[in-house]
């Protein structure tokens, strides 16, 4: 669906993405996880055709990125932070622009915003959503012309738990539908949640790839099991045969609560690769 080889961005003497190589298969989510800051929307800008690289190569539906048309650029759907909200207008008015642009049938719109949530908002001014409200309203806005590719950048950026699980649902509802998703965040929960696989980038380069499970285990370097206690007391076993006996006696003895093997999570892998946490390094 997508693929990028060698490419490169650079502003003056700043190299923003430096030797990017990306494989985006059909009907997956992929997360680029980097900080902000990191280079994550302008890539976006590039898979999209809105801005040219400085080098390298990008292949969209197999084709050079530069020599797609206008009807291929229409199954796109592209999510940003504030992109495509009108205040002044209400939920129905802000997709009627977009249904005008992609020939959607005006039925349609009150279709999507059923679909995401804001059914009971459809005249209300878009200055008047809350912050949640106004995500779904994008994501409406991403949809309502039925994409094959969704570009998604910080779609649950400062938002509150339950906007963001409602968000995610959506996310996977649309990847159950066939759509292919680039999710770009800095949030390591929702990427480890969401995503088929992931690339982490640092500084302009991806400093390691793959299905976030398998990124964990791959630098688990303690390789041991945390078990808490009834008694509240915790202890650390190897993960091997050899501890078996011991974990078995402490299940049926009743005494053990929790079990949990020790590897590590995204933020702390890119904190090993980088020096940086994700947070701290925008």
């Amino acid at each position: 669906m997508i693929t990028c080889k060698g490419l490169c961005k650079s502003y003056g003497d700043k190299k923003v993405l430096d030797g990017i190589d990306l494989d985006i298969k059909d009907g997956s989510i992929i997360g680029l996880l980097g900080p902000s800051g990191a280079g994550k929307t302008t890539m976006i800008k590039i898979l999209t055709g809105q801005l040219d690289a400085s080098g390298g190569s990008v292949e969209v539906f197999g084709k050079d990125v530069k020599n797609l048309t206008g009807d291929d650029k229409r199954n796109f759907g592209i999510m940003m932070d504030n992109f495509g909200v009108y205040e002044r207008f209400t939920c129905r008015d802000n997709l009627k622009v977009y249904a005008d642009i992609y020939g959607v049938p005006k039925e349609n719109i009150e279709k999507i915003l059923e679909e995401v949530g804001l059914g009971d908002s459809i005249k209300k001014p878009a200055s008047a959503l809350s912050k949640g409200m106004k995500a779904r309203l994008r994501l409406a806005r991403a949809f309502i012309h039925s994409p094959k590719v969704i570009f998604l950048d910080e779609p649950t950026s400062g938002l509150d738990p339950q906007s963001m699980r409602s968000i995610h649902k959506m996310i996977t509802d649309k990847k159950e539908e066939g759509c292919t998703i680039f999710l770009a965040t800095h949030n390591m929960e929702e990427a480890s949640k969401l995503c088929d696989e992931i690339y982490l980038l640092n500084e302009g380069k991806i400093v390691e790839k793959g299905k976030p499970e398998e990124i964990c285990r791959r630098y688990n370097r303690l390789k041991k099991i945390r078990i808490h206690l009834t008694d509240g007391k915790d202890m650390e076993v190897s993960a091997g045969s050899e501890s078996a006996d011991t974990i078995n006696a402490l299940m049926r003895s009743g005494m053990l609560e929790t079990i949990h093997s020790t590897e590590p999570t995204l933020e702390t892998v890119f904190l090993e690769l980088t020096g940086r946490g994700l947070q701290e390094a925008g």
